[in-house]
């Protein structure tokens, strides 16, 4: 026996979808919250990146293969990312950003010594 929805909740289902898409990334923070200022300050992990970088891919697998945990930020998709990204210089990703400390690119000497590997 299948469901029939009249058209005004067909009307009403559509709407939330388009509003719960177009506040995604608002909504996002509550799903996934960015790392307080504080953690940020006593030398939390974050990484900038996107979706499709696979250099991003390879910085996630070096992390999670030392049980390091991070914040991420997609930079296509996150308004906040993007703007603490383009305030670090970001020129291109991936960026790993560990307490004060930056590394951009895939550089993963670099890396390692920021995370004291």
């Amino acid at each position: 026996m299948g469901v029939i929805m009249s058209g005004s909740k067909r009307v009403l289902l559509l709407v939330v979808l388009v509003v719960v898409f177009q506040q995604w990334d608002s909504l996002g923070r509550y799903v996934y919250p960015p790392p307080s200022q504080e953690a940020l300050n006593n030398g939390a992990v974050v990484l900038y990146s996107t979706s499709w970088c696979g250099y991003c891919e390879k910085t996630r697998d070096l992390l999670d293969s030392h049980d390091i945990e991070y914040y991420e930020y997609d930079i296509e998709r996150s308004k906040d990312g993007y703007n603490q990204y383009k305030a670090l210089g970001g020129n291109g990703v991936p960026v790993l950003k560990v307490g004060s400390e930056v590394v951009k690119g895939y550089d993963v000497s670099a890396m390692k010594k920021v995370l004291g590997l």
